[in-house]
């Protein structure tokens, strides 16, 4: 691994502000190209008792994006719904890197658990 140099610390947050936030593992079953755009990808992600469409910019990142196909991993599911590139995102991934740029990865749970377990 290649040195790195880890940003500072964000400031403090209260608990309340962490458990605004609703993060929950699901299983991503199926990755598509968004037409309209050269980086997002979209995903089909089983909650357990739904499933949702979120938007991803995993295009470039990885040399095959389906390959996260069957995978489950880290996804808030409390923002807005935002429309980008003509189609609209249910959720943000939950993933490890991008900020740093650093090549994301998935953040997955340790062993499978129940889709739409809750984080935190």
């Amino acid at each position: 691994m290649n040195e790195y140099a880890a940003a500072p610390v964000k400031p403090l947050v209260n608990i309340e502000a962490l458990e605004a936030l609703d993060i929950r593992a699901g299983t991503i079953e199926r990755v598509e190209e968004v037409s309209r755009s050269d980086k997002l990808m979209k995903m089909t992600v089983n909650f357990g008792n739904h499933t949702r469409t979120i938007l991803a910019g995993i295009k470039k990142e990885r040399e095959n994006p389906r390959e996260i196909e069957g995978r489950q991993a880290l996804f808030v599911v409390n923002m807005q719904p935002r429309k980008m590139a003509g189609e609209i995102s249910e959720g943000m991934l939950f993933d490890i890197g991008y900020a740093d740029g650093v090549t994301p990865v998935l953040a997955v749970p340790e062993r499978p658990v129940p889709n739409g377990t809750r984080a935190g």
